[in-house]
């Protein structure tokens, strides 16, 4: 039969601790069509040669998507504000229920405003707010209207982002690859949607946001993403808890360069139109407006992540994840003139009495024990848990001893 001893509650301390982890993401993981899949649910509602079809998010992997193996790493998105210039200075005017209609060219601008309004209400509170940076500015100039949304998977964010770990390199312009390829492109500055080389690297960060933390009542902590080379320079919000990041593509992209390619469009064979060619359609298209209300969403996501983060080998983005840890430490005490026997029944002669080891030079029978376990019981005896000494600990009544048990959760 065991020897059980009461615990009370000063011998149970409850602690909580952090742990932190290195996330870093290469840019093959993002710049790869294998390592990104898409989810084409939006469908427009013409035949299927004129018609097109779009994801409203792609998820990018650390591999083939395809594999078991593969791990999600981020979701990758993008939104307008209703009430933003891009999509009032597209827009016809709304119908009888208030619903923004627009002429035939654009694409899928309903889906980029509710976008916006779903992460809005996640992380704001409201659907019809607008993000701006620095967070809680008035200011207009600070307004995010056009918004790049990176939803970190829990797998790598865990309990949140630690404060001024995240990093990020982003490049503004890209010019085209080979001009060649396409003779209508003569226009200088202009790139190839899905191609191209890249320039005006800049680094994104969260530098300074511990000292200026923001809190958003259902977002949790709110810092602000800056440009390092120039931190008054604020390019975008950061929430840590939720491991969402939401960039203002008016300020980390060069919005009025001009774009040139063929995207998805409704009522074209082939669902293709020609944006930025000297020939046909809008010589001057520009990333915004132009792209953003022309392009799919899967066109604008695919463009910005096989082109702005690089396609090598290199990190693009990195940032310390945090796990919080609560422990309970239960001290289970015995003192001199206890636990000095076992139980097992080994430990006693056939008549019953502790057969001893140890004898002084007294002439004193002295007992011992080694002890190897401890074990937690209920108040009806039921074992919960069981700890394990990594060696075992001789207790004898020369001996005060204390063993700490930690539970983690």
């Amino acid at each position: 039969m065991a020897t059980f001893k009461t615990i009370s509650s000063a011998d149970i301390k409850t602690t909580r601790s952090n742990l932190n982890q290195l996330i870093d993401f290469v840019e093959e993981d993002i710049s790869g069509s294998n390592t990104r899949k898409t989810y084409q649910v939006f469908v427009t509602g013409t035949t299927a040669d004129t018609g097109v079809t779009s994801s409203l998010y792609q998820t990018v992997f650390d591999q083939n998507h395809q594999l078991q193996t593969a791990n999600e790493l981020f979701d990758m998105t993008m939104g307008l504000f209703y009430n933003g210039g891009t999509v009032t200075g597209s827009s016809t005017g709304t119908d009888a229920n208030g619903k923004l209609l627009f002429p035939s060219e654009s694409l899928m601008m309903r889906e980029k405003v509710n976008i916006y309004r779903q992460h809005a209400q996640l992380l704001l509170g409201d659907a019809q707010s607008r993000f701006v940076a620095p967070f809680g500015s008035s200011d207009s100039v600070n307004n995010i209207d056009e918004a790049l949304f990176i939803n970190f998977k829990r797998l790598f964010v865990r309990d949140g982002i630690k404060k001024e770990t995240f990093a990020m390199r982003f490049f503004q312009s890209a010019s085209a690859a080979d001009q060649a390829e396409d003779a209508a492109i003569s226009a200088v500055g202009q790139t190839n949607i899905f191609r191209g080389t890249t320039s005006g690297s800049i680094i994104l960060t969260d530098v300074g946001a511990a000292a200026n933390i923001e809190r958003s009542n259902t977002g949790g902590d709110v810092g602000n993403i800056v440009n390092s080379a120039n931190t008054s320079e604020k390019m975008g919000l950061l929430f840590y808890q939720q491991g969402i990041a939401v960039l203002d593509m008016a300020k980390i992209l060069s919005g009025t360069q001009k774009m040139s390619g063929s995207i998805a469009a409704v009522g074209n064979t082939g669902n293709n139109i020609v944006m930025g060619r000297t020939t046909q359609g809008n010589v001057d298209a520009t990333f915004i407006p132009d792209f953003l209300v022309s392009g799919s969403i899967d066109d604008i996501v695919k463009h910005v992540a096989s082109v702005r983060f690089g396609s090598g080998s290199q990190t693009f983005l990195t940032f310390q994840n945090n796990t919080q840890i609560n422990s309970t430490l239960i001290f289970c005490r015995a003192t001199a003139d206890e636990f000095n026997y076992s139980s097992n029944p080994t430990y006693t002669d056939s008549d019953g009495r502790i057969k001893v080891i140890d004898e002084s030079q007294q002439g004193i029978q002295k007992s011992f024990s080694f002890v190897t376990t401890v074990g937690l019981y209920d108040a009806n005896e039921q074992l919960l848990a069981v700890s394990k000494l990594s060696r075992p600990v001789e207790k004898n009544d020369e001996k005060d001893l204390t063993f700490r048990v930690r539970l983690d959760f």
